[in-house]
C-alpha cells in the first residue's frame, strides 16, 4: 500500500491527508505541537463556556472552497453559521457601509454606487463557483475558464486604489478598502485589488460564516474525515530532517519555505534552497481577545448585527495605515478587525458575557504593545466600550509564532501578498507545490492560493503528489 506522511496538521495539511487517504494511501500526519489545527483552533481563554478563536475566525473562502466542500465535512460534524450582516465598516461621519451576502442588498445601501457595485462585484460573485479552482490555484497554470478568468484579471491587476476610484461614496470606497486590506499589503500597488475582489465574490456567494463551536470545529471535522479514511495523527513530534520520514512514498510539508529548506537540507537543489530562504513574510497581526459584558454599543446600531466589523475609517486612512505597516512603522490608528462570532453562534457566549475577537495590522515582528491602539479603535466607533471590558488577553506577533511556527514574525498569511508573491508563491511555476525532491511537496499557505482556512493549498499539493504516484 502506498504510504504518505504529512508534516504539519493545519487545515492544509489535514486536507492533503484526507485527499491522499481517500485515494488509497496509508497516511500519517505528524504535528510538532501538542494539539492539531495550526491557526484554526479555539479555546476558553478567559472564562469557562466563552469560546475564543485563537487566530482564524470568519470563513468566506472556507465555505466556498472546492477542497472543503468536496470532503463532505458536514458528515463529520462541521456546521456553518451566518450572522445577519456579514461585515460592517463604520465611519466617523455618515452611516456604516454594510456587506450582505446579497449583492443587491449590499448595493442598495451604497447610494449612487449601487449600479457600480452590482456591475463590478456582482458579476464576479455570480461566477465564483465556476472560477474557484482557477482563482484558488497557481496563477500561471492552465486555467479551466480562460475567458472569465481574463475578465477577472483585468480588474484584479489594478491597485486597490485604482479600483476604489470608480466609487463615489465614502461608504463604498471604505467597504472595498477594508476587505482589500485583509491581504496585509500596500493598496497602491498593482495586483492589490485581487485579494479583495476574491473575498467579496466569495462572501457574496457563500457569506462570511463561522464554524459552530469555534474555528477548531473545522479541524476536528478534518481529523475525523482523515481517521475515517484510515489515516493516523501523531502530535508532539517535530520533524527536523527528511531522513525521519523518507520511508514514505510521498511527503507533504505543511511548513513555511525556510523550514522546508531546513528539513530537506542538501537534498534540495541550491537554486530551490535559495528561493525558499528568500521567501519574504508580510506584516503581522497583533491579537486582543476581550471578555465583554453585553453587546457592543456601536454608534451605528447596524454594526451590532454584523459578524465582522472593519475599523479603519476612510479608504484613505486604510491606505495610509497599510503603507505604514509594510514600511515597518506602527500607525497611530491601525486597521483593526473585530469579530462578534456569538451573533451567528450563540454557543460561544454564556449569559451576558461575550468573546470579542480583534486584531490589528502591525509591522512584521512588532515588539510593542498594540493593545491600547486596538481598544482605542473600538472605542472610536463604540463609545463606552472600555467600561464593558471584563477581562482581556493580548497575543503579540512573537507569541503568534510560538503558537504556530508557520506564523513567522506574526505573519498569519504565509508570506507577502504583493504582486510578485501572488504570482510566484513561493516560486514561478504551474506546480509550485513540487519541491524538486522526488515525492516531496510543499502544501502550506506559502503556496497558492495563500492564507486562509480553505484547504486549497493542501488539496492542490495532494493532487500533485497523486500525479507523481501514478506517473
Amino acid at each position: 500500500m502506498t504510504s504518505a506522511v504529512v508534516v504539519g496538521s493545519g487545515p492544509n495539511g489535514l486536507t492533503a491527508g484526507v485527499v491522499l487517504a481517500r485515494a488509497g494511501c496509508r497516511v500519517h500526519v505528524i504535528e510538532a505541537a501538542d494539539a492539531i489545527g495550526g491557526g484554526a483552533r479555539s479555546a476558553e481563554l478567559l472564562r469557562p463556556g466563552v469560546v475564543h478563536d485563537l487566530c482564524s475566525a470568519f470563513h468566506p473562502i472556507g465555505a466556498g472552497s472546492p477542497a472543503l466542500r468536496s470532503l463532505g465535512l458536514d458528515r463529520h460534524g462541521l456546521r456553518w453559521r451566518w450572522p445577519e450582516i456579514d461585515c460592517a465598516h463604520p465611519l466617523d461621519e455618515g452611516p456604516a457601509a454594510l456587506l450582505h451576502r446579497s449583492v443587491a442588498d449590499t448595493a442598495d445601501g451604497l447610494g449612487e454606487d449601487r449600479a457600480t457595485w452590482r456591475d463590478m462585484i456582482g458579476g464576479i460573485a455570480a461566477d465564483f463557483d465556476e472560477l474557484a479552482d482557477d482563482l484558488l490555484g497557481p496563477l500561471v497554470a492552465m486555467p479551466r475558464h480562460p475567458i472569465k478568468l481574463a475578465e477577472f484579471g483585468h480588474r484584479a491587476l489594478y491597485p486597490a486604489t485604482g479600483v476604489a476610484r470608480v466609487f463615489r461614496t465614502a461608504q463604498a470606497r471604505a467597504l472595498f478598502g477594508g476587505v482589500a486590506a485583509h491581504a496585509f499589503t500596500r493598496l497602491d500597488r498593482p495586483g492589490s485589488a485581487a485579494p479583495g475582489l476574491v473575498l467579496l465574490a466569495a462572501g457574496h456567494r457563500h457569506g462570511w460564516p463561522v464554524a459552530q463551536g469555534g474555528s477548531g470545529a473545522i479541524v476536528t471535522a478534518l481529523a475525523s474525515a482523515l481517521i475515517d479514511a484510515g489515516g493516523t495523527i501523531t502530535t508532539g513530534q517535530e520533524v527536523t530532517s527528511i531522513d525521519e520520514v523518507d520511508s514514505a512514498d510521498v511527503v507533504l510539508l505543511d511548513v513555511m519555505p525556510a523550514a522546508a529548506a531546513g528539513i530537506l537540507a542538501d537534498r534540495l537543489s541550491g537554486r530551490r534552497s535559495r528561493r525558499y530562504l528568500a521567501h519574504r513574510h508580510g506584516p503581522a497581526a497583533f491579537k486582543v481577545d476581550y471578555l465583554v459584558d453585553g453587546d457592543i454599543g456601536w454608534t451605528d446600531p447596524d454594526c451590532g448585527r454584523a459578524g465582522t466589523v472593519h475599523l479603519g475609517g476612510t479608504f484613505d486612512e486604510i491606505v495610509a495605515a497599510e503603507n505604514d505597516v509594510v514600511a515597518g512603522r506602527m500607525p497611530a490608528r491601525p486597521f483593526t478587525l473585530v469579530g462578534q462570532q456569538w451573533l451567528a453562534d450563540p454557543t460561544r457566549a454564556t449569559g451576558s458575557l461575550r468573546p470579542l475577537w480583534a486584531y490589528a495590522h502591525v509591522p512584521h515582528g512588532f515588539t510593542g504593545d498594540a493593545t491600547p491602539a486596538v481598544t482605542a479603535q473600538i472605542e472610536r466607533f463604540a463609545p463606552g466600550f472600555r467600561a464593558q471590558i471584563v477581562d482581556s488577553i493580548s497575543t503579540s506577533p512573537a507569541q503568534l509564532q510560538q503558537q504556530n511556527a508557520n506564523h513567522v514574525g506574526g505573519d498569519i498569511g504565509g508570506g507577502r501578498n504583493d504582486l510578485t508573491h501572488l504570482i510566484a508563491r513561493p516560486r514561478l511555476s504551474p506546480n509550485p507545490y513540487d519541491t524538486g525532491v522526488p515525492g516531496v511537496y510543499l502544501c502550506s499557505s506559502a503556496t497558492p492560493p495563500g492564507g486562509g482556512v480553505h484547504g486549497m493549498c493542501g488539496r492542490n499539493a495532494a493532487e500533485a503528489a497523486l500525479r507523481y504516484l501514478n506517473r
